[in-house]
Formats: C-alpha cells, sequence, structure tokens
C-alpha cells in the first residue's frame, strides 16, 4: 500500500475575510507552514465570481480573470490580485510546498446579457420528470467578459454552450429546472434526484465542442500562468467523469508532469464512488465524505458512539490508495448548507486517525488549525456569530510524530467501543515508530506491542506525564485521558 507522508492543508475557509489579503498571507506564512510538515496546499478558486471581490469563488464569472481585470465591481477577488496570488504560489513552491488549484466546470454565474430560446421545465426534486410542454424563456447565458476585453480567450459564452438553467425571467414564479431544446443531461452523475448534472447557474455543456476545447485550452493558459502543481476539482458527481480525466491526461502529457488531481464527490454511497473511480481509472483521488461524516457523529454522541466503526462506510477503508481524508472543510462549517460539526473537543482525535495512521493523504482545515470567527444567517434566519477555536499546538505536535514515527506495519487495537488504539512499527531509516490511544469516554490503557523492546516512550501531547516503558517483546501500558488521545513516541 503507498504511503502518503505529504500533508495537504486547505488553506482557506467559507468566511475567510474578504480583504484580498489571503495571497499575501499565504506568501508570508510559507516558511512557517513547510516547518510544521504542511508539503501541500489546497487554495480556493482564485478567478473573478459573480460576487468580485466578495466571492468565494465556486459561483464561476470568468475562468481568465485572476484579479486582473475590473470586472463584477472590483480588480481583485476576495483572495488579491493576480500578482499576490502568483507571487504566493512561488513563495510556497519555494519551500517544497505544491500548490493545488482549485476547478470548476459544472456552471456559470453572472452572465453580462440574457437570451431568448427554447427549454423543457424539469421538477427540480426529480430531473427525469417535465412539468410542461417545451416554451421559450429567458435567461442569463450570454458572458462577454466586458472587463477583459477578448485578452487571453475571444470565446463568447451562449445559450448553447450551457444545458440548464433554473431561472426564467418570462416566468419567474415557476420552480423548474430547464432542459436547453437540443441538449439532454448527462447520463454518468450521480442519480440523486434522478440525475443530478444540474447543480446551479448555467451548467455547462461538457459535450459541446466549443466548451471541450476552451477548457483544455484554458487549462494550458492556467498552467503556464501560474506552474501549479494539481487540482481540486469541484463537484465532480454533477459532471460526467469522462471529461475530468480527458482534461487531466492532456494536462498531464503537455505539461509533462504528473500533476495531482482530487474531486470533491460529496456521497457517502461507496457503490457510486467506485463507479466514479472505475470511469476515471483510478487517476483522481477523493474526498472521504463517509469518514468526516463519521467523526462528526462520533463527536455528537460521545461516549455512546462505538470507536470500532470509525471505518465503515468509507473510502479509507475500501479505495484506501485513492482516499483523502479530512476532518472537516468550508462546506461543513457551522451555518453551511452542508453543516455537519466535528465538535471541538474531537478534533485532536479525529486529526490523529488521519495524520498518524497508515493509509490515505490526509488534508488539514485551515479553520480547524488557525481557528475562525464570523457572523452569518442560520437557517432560521436569524444572525448567529461562530467562534471556532484553533488547534494548531497539538496538530503542529501530530505533524512532528508523522514526520519522525509515522512509518511501517500499522497493528490495530480496536478491541473497545470506547478506547482504541494502534502501532506502527517504522522503517529502516525511522526505527522506532509510535504507539497512539485515544478514548471517547473514561481514561483509559491498553497492553500494545511496539517494535521497539526495552524502550521508554512518551507522551508527546505531554497530556500523561509518566512515561511508559515496554518489555523484552516491545509490549507496554499506555493510557490516555478521558475524552482525548495520546501519541507516545521513543524518548530521546
Amino acid at each position: 500500500m503507498q504511503e502518503y507522508n505529504g500533508v495537504m492543508m486547505q488553506y482557506f475557509h467559507w468566511y475567510t475575510p474578504a480583504d484580498g489579503t489571503l495571497w499575501n498571507q499565504l506568501a508570508k506564512n510559507a516558511p512557517e507552514l513547510a516547518k510544521a510538515g504542511i508539503t501541500a496546499v489546497w487554495l480556493p478558486p482564485a478567478y473573478k465570481g459573480v460576487a468580485g471581490k466578495n466571492d468565494v469563488g465556486y459561483a464561476v464569472y470568468d475562468l481568465f480573470d485572476l484579479g486582473e481585470f475590473k470586472q463584477k465591481g472590483s480588480v481583485r477577488t476576495k483572495y488579491g490580485t493576480r500578482k499576490a496570488y502568483l507571487k504566493a504560489i512561488k513563495a510556497a513552491q519555494k519551500e517544497n510546498i505544491q500548490v493545488y488549484a482549485d476547478i470548476v466546470f459544472n456552471h456559470k454565474m453572472g452572465a453580462d446579457f440574457s437570451e431568448e430560446f427554447k427549454a423543457l421545465p424539469y421538477d427540480v426534486n426529480n430531473r427525469t420528470v417535465p412539468i410542461g410542454e417545451m416554451r421559450t424563456i429567458q435567461a442569463w447565458t450570454h458572458f462577454t467578459f466586458p472587463g477583459r476585453d477578448k485578452k487571453y480567450s475571444e470565446l463568447e459564452w451562449h445559450w448553447w454552450h450551457f444545458n440548464s438553467a433554473d431561472y426564467n425571467a418570462l416566468d419567474e414564479n415557476q420552480r423548474a429546472i430547464y432542459l436547453f431544446e437540443g441538449k439532454h443531461f448527462d447520463e454518468d452523475v450521480d442519480h440523486e434526484k434522478g440525475n443530478f448534472d444540474y447543480l446551479m447557474g448555467c451548467n455547462l455543456d461538457i459535450n459541446n465542442p466549443d466548451v471541450r476545447k476552451e477548457l483544455l485550452y484554458w487549462g494550458e493558459w492556467l498552467l503556464d500562468t501560474t506552474g501549479i502543481d494539481g487540482f481540486r476539482f469541484d463537484a465532480v458527481k454533477h459532471v460526467k467523469p469522462h471529461f475530468f480525466m480527458e482534461w487531466l491526461t492532456h494536462l498531464r502529457k503537455y505539461s509533462g508532469r504528473n500533476l495531482f488531481a482530487v474531486g470533491e464527490y460529496w456521497s457517502t454511497n461507496i457503490s457510486a464512488l467506485k463507479h466514479f473511480v472505475s470511469l476515471t481509472e483510478g487517476g483522481i483521488m477523493l474526498f472521504d465524505s463517509g469518514l468526516h461524516y463519521n467523526f462528526s457523529a462520533a463527536s455528537k454522541q460521545g461516549q455512546a458512539y462505538d470507536l470500532r466503526e470509525l471505518f465503515n462506510n468509507t473510502i479509507i477503508s475500501e479505495i484506501p490508495n485513492l482516499a483523502i481524508t479530512l476532518v472537516s472543510n468550508h462546506d461543513t462549517q457551522p451555518l453551511q448548507a452542508l453543516e455537519s460539526v466535528v465538535e471541538s473537543w474531537f478534533k485532536p482525535l479525529a486529526y490523529a486517525l488521519i495524520l498518524l495512521r497508515r493509509d490515505g493523504y490526509p488534508c488539514i482545515f485551515a479553520a480547524d488549525y488557525y481557528g475562525a470567527k464570523y457572523r452569518d444567517l442560520g437557517k432560521d434566519g436569524k444572525t448567529y456569530t461562530i467562534e471556532m477555536p484553533g488547534h494548531q499546538c497539538i496538530i503542529d505536535k501530530f505533524l512532528e510524530a508523522r514526520k519522525k514515527y509515522a512509518y511501517g506495519n500499522q497493528t490495530d487495537y480496536f478491541d473497545h467501543p470506547n478506547c482504541i488504539g494502534w502501532t506502527r512499527s517504522g522503517n529502516d531509516k525511522n526505527k522506532e515508530g509510535l504507539a497512539v490511544l485515544l478514548s471517547n469516554g473514561q481514561e483509559g490503557s491498553k497492553n500494545m506491542q511496539t517494535a521497539s523492546a526495552n524502550t521508554t516512550y512518551i507522551d508527546l501531547t505531554e497530556h500523561i506525564t509518566q512515561p511508559v516503558v515496554t518489555n523484552d517483546e516491545g509490549w507496554g501500558e499506555f493510557h490516555c485521558l478521558s475524552g482525548s488521545v495520546s501519541v507516545w513516541v521513543p524518548k530521546q
């Protein structure tokens, strides 16, 4: 099994301040991140969104505007200017940190003009059921990008570059997904809502030759412009998988580099995930949303949760070589549409589980690391102030343990519902290995075998001060506190 010793950080969250400083912060913090053990950063969409300087980036307007043109009310994006973006990438790469760009191919929003054409309305909750006859609609589908004035690309987008939308200016009261005349929903997409090709905005028609040509060209332009090392594909469950591999294969050949790729297929349906993997020939890793949901459930249920079930229905257990393990992300934050919070007390346990085990490529969430404070509307229409404490101190300890000790074979001690542990045997270069024990209930202890006989182990977290000495066969009685985790490493 391949070991991903590297660690990715999602270097933003949904409520990252819209002050245009994120790129500058990354350039400044890159040496500190590298020293801590971060080997890659996933950056937010860097192109202009419909809300200009306030847009998180997923409401894509112009892929070619990296904060260079006066469009949607600003030159810069939420995170800064094109110049600052390119500087941040170089600063990170100078510290041997790879940079992954967030790619949104599902939709465009904020068109410059509306157009009239025919479309067939479908039920928003079942996109296999028409709810009327073909009719003329008026939708915002004509993109001219006047601020860019055809620099980098001359293509204007029209209704025929898309296959569907959810708005008709001629009948604003009807709630429907409008399938454009002559178009169809792709079949190789998630089957939620009957067919989940449509998500939002103007849904790109990936089958249109102009669209395919433009996106392939844009990929070349992006690589030439930025020199990034890989991609995070947004909303892959809504786009036919073959196109991602076509695009990725083209750019790998174009650049001569084995560019990294991970897809966001946010689902706990293992069969659907395996189907995506088969269609992409294992060429794209996936975020382990099932593992995240298990962490969330465990954090809320406390001692009632059986820790032996943490890896049930997860990518890490079914397709470990393609799993990106994570605790939280921007979509799961409090007040977000997919809110599924991992409570603060459990986050150290969860990060130990993704950073110190053998399988998976772990991703640290910036809001978990640095903390976050923000205000937004809840689903009840009320305004809430959210404060998320940072866990940088304990995560840094885990990163230290990962760099020095988390190598080699893994032996699991998942033999109790509230106290589980594992050991790593080390390898030729890092011989000592480690032992990890965590509990969601009372204080716990477990007799576990290490690779080091007659060796004194100390708790790197400093939760427990009494050392453990292994016997002639490497066995030792390791401990952890109530609702806590301890990481035992050889005393140097």
